[in-house]
């Protein structure tokens, strides 16, 4: 078989599963590279079941695991009779570290995260299996949440130089991608470390002015408090930014996002909404949500209910909250696990009725869809399209076409006709 890479977790560990593709060809290596997550334990769990089956299915293959799981617990890979090599974080981004030959046979290869000052800065011009390509601009976080383990695994936080990210993305843009996403662990952190401290919408600025064949830009998850003027003038005037925004909410509460030592309160999301829907009455926004985090009330579990309207949000990410050893959470008073179970159903039962309610609006509409593949594609909101029923040769993988929404099936938009 020929190098294969499984990838879990965020869009930031899938640019970096693309990197090591490139490495893994010319290591010429027969290999297996799986690219952990430590969001949750149950990540890690899926990840381990997956490196037991590669296994079980590939006797003679060399497995190697990496990613945040691996960086901050490298003995629970190391020990696996599975695993011939576990690399960091910020080692799977050095090719020497995927050969296999009489220089190179450390099992474990993972160093200091934190002593990492600068994030690599590597060209990529193809996304296997993707639809839309990911630019990271910045990598590890500054910050210390106390439910989160992944600036142990990522390190302090970093920033793509500007010249590197036009270069990497003018490559992608020629390459043929019409979509980018700008991503990073935590991306309105952008700037602070590099000359003359650019932010987020200045550095989006300067790219879609550097780089004007760029047809859709996407902005991954940002921080309400973390919003700039550069960024919100964009919002209102950019038509090639999308109106699709992702936020770090987590939580609905003051007390708890206190407790998680969150930058916001629950006021300056629902302000930051608004500002954006006075630019740009179109925007709509997805959210991440933890139910159940320690000491969590149901009086507060509302709060969380409640800020689902007044923020109007329409794609909810919900994570049960799962006990993480080493953070400051895990030693906090424990919620039921039956009440993290209910909540975290009731959360997503909202989710799904407001997208819905979302969806709904959408017919009639006339949009401009990307083709993920034969059968789906997404409008500039993010709304999933049924395109079975479309003619083959307008099913061009990564293609921009304009249709007119017709109804919802299945949770998908179907779409009807071609419009000029």
């Amino acid at each position: 078989m020929s190098g294969k890479i499984v990838t879990f977790g965020c869009r930031l560990n899938t640019y970096e599963s693309e990197v090591m593709r490139q490495f893994i060809d010319e290591a010429k290596e027969d290999v297996i590279v799986f690219n952990t997550c430590a969001v949750t334990a149950e990540a890690e769990r899926q990840a381990r079941q997956a490196i037991r089956k590669a296994r079980r299915e590939n006797p003679n293959v060399k497995i190697i695991v990496t990613g945040c799981s691996a960086q901050v617990s490298p003995d629970s890979y190391t020990t696996m009779p599975e695993v011939d090599r576990v690399l960091g974080n910020d080692d799977k981004l050095k090719a020497d570290n995927f050969r296999f030959d009489t220089f190179n046979t450390e099992k474990a290869i993972v160093n200091d995260i934190m002593s990492v000052t600068e994030t690599a800065g590597h060209l990529i011009s193809n996304f296997q299996g993707k639809s839309r390509a990911f630019i990271q601009v910045q990598n590890g976080c500054d910050h210390r949440c106390t439910f989160c383990i992944i600036p142990f695994g990522r390190g302090n936080s970093r920033s793509v130089p500007m010249g590197d990210i036009v270069n990497q993305t003018r490559l992608l843009v020629e390459s043929g991608y019409q979509e980018i996403v700008i991503t990073g662990v935590d991306i309105t952190a952008y700037g602070a470390d590099l000359p003359g401290q650019p932010k987020l919408g200045e550095m989006v600025r300067r790219l879609l002015a550097l780089v004007p064949d760029i047809q859709r830009l996407r902005i991954s998850s940002i921080d309400s408090v973390e919003v700039d003027a550069d960024l919100l003038q964009l919002v209102e005037n950019e038509p090639r930014l999308m109106p699709h925004f992702h936020l770090s909410l987590q939580a609905g509460d003051d007390l708890i996002l206190k407790r998680m030592k969150r930058r916001h309160l629950r006021d300056d999301a629902i302000r930051m909404c608004e500002e954006f829907r006075k630019r740009r009455p179109d925007v709509v926004f997805g959210a991440d949500f933890i139910a159940g985090f320690p000491t969590e009330t149901e009086e507060m579990f509302q709060n969380t209910l409640k800020i689902v309207d007044e923020c109007n949000l329409t794609y909810l990410h919900v994570f049960p909250y799962s006990q993480r050893p080493g953070t400051p959470a895990a030693r906090m008073p424990q919620v039921k696990s039956d009440l993290i179970k209910d909540r975290a159903k009731r959360l997503r039962e909202l989710g799904e009725r407001k997208e819905l309610e979302f969806l709904k609006a959408q017919i009639g509409v006339k949009a401009n869809v990307l083709v993920e593949s034969d059968t789906l594609g997404r409008t500039e909101h993010f709304c999933p399209v049924d395109l079975t029923h479309l003619p083959a040769e307008l099913k061009v993988e990564g293609r921009i076409i304009p249709l007119v929404i017709a109804g919802i099936e299945n949770g998908n938009l179907t779409c009807e006709s071609i419009f000029a």
